[in-house]
């Protein structure tokens, strides 16, 4: 299925008012487990942080949520948010000017060319580099862009089903991938090809947040490809399956997978 008109129409009806973009991130942290992940690192990562200047790269910010999420943990905090989608970009400076957070700048970039040496504490990439053919020369480009000690975070698909691709006669769920997912061991080669020094790896997504993503987003973006009247229902199907959905977020972000769908990497310079 095409999942970027659904993820316009999402961002069109809640980019309305900065209190609405507000309730779409928080609807997307509760919902998204890759988020529960994401901010469990980033809470991790800022511990004795908070009142330091830092740097940081949100590489390929998408709809800006976890720039948000950044930029609200230190007033310290510098953010650059870059992403290729224009029309996100800009909606994303009109919304962080509107809540009056000067630490952000959202700017247009392909991560395959940008680079800034040097620049950053920590990078961020969610469900970035599926999208991506050259993946380590991206790879290269983050390794220069952060300083000496300075950490990257991945969240990716894995080769486990993580575009709910489970055989080779399968496509995957969401078109836009230009692959089903890395290999665990695969994704720590090129990252040290790329120059990284450490590198770190971890399943996520395993048996309970498998069920939990087809609960609260496959099951809901199909309906929504069939037919925009699922709006409607929408509300009442996340009424009976939301308290499902978080318990099995709490299983999958505190247990540990010896197999996933999803992978978190880290990697320092």
């Amino acid at each position: 299925m095409q999942y970027d008109p659904i993820k316009r129409v999402l961002g069109d009806a809640f980019n309305k008012t900065p209190f609405l973009r507000r309730v779409f991130y928080n609807l997307l942290d509760l919902l998204l487990l890759r988020t529960w992940h994401v901010h469990k690192e980033l809470r991790e990562w800022a511990t004795n942080r908070k009142n330091k200047e830092q740097h940081i790269l949100d590489a390929g910010s998408g709809f800006g949520q976890y720039t948000y999420y950044l930029s609200g943990m230190s007033s310290k905090w510098s953010v650059l948010a870059v992403d290729v989608k224009e029309e996100q970009i800009s909606d994303s400076n009109c919304f962080i000017r509107a809540i009056g957070r000067h630490n952000v700048l959202f700017k247009i970039g392909d991560l395959v060319k940008y680079r800034e040496p040097n620049s950053y504490d920590l990078i961020l990439s969610v469900d970035v580099m599926e999208h991506i053919l050259e993946d380590v020369e991206v790879f290269k480009n983050f390794q220069a862009s952060l300083r000496s000690g300075g950490m990257l975070v991945i969240s990716t698909p894995s080769d486990q089903g993580g575009s709910d691709v489970h055989g080779d006669n399968e496509t995957s769920f969401i078109e836009e991938h230009v692959r089903d997912g890395y290999n665990i061991q695969e994704i720590q080669d090129k990252l040290k090809q790329a120059g990284f020094r450490r590198v770190e790896a971890r399943y996520s997504y395993g048996k309970p947040g498998q069920i939990s993503w087809r609960l609260s987003m496959k099951y809901p973006l199909l309906m929504l490809n069939a037919s925009k009247i699922f709006f409607l229902v929408l509300p009442f199907y996340y009424l009976v399956t939301f308290p499902v959905s978080m318990l099995l977020n709490w299983m999958d972000v505190n247990g540990k997978h010896a197999s996933g769908t999803g992978l978190i990497v880290k990697a320092w310079k």
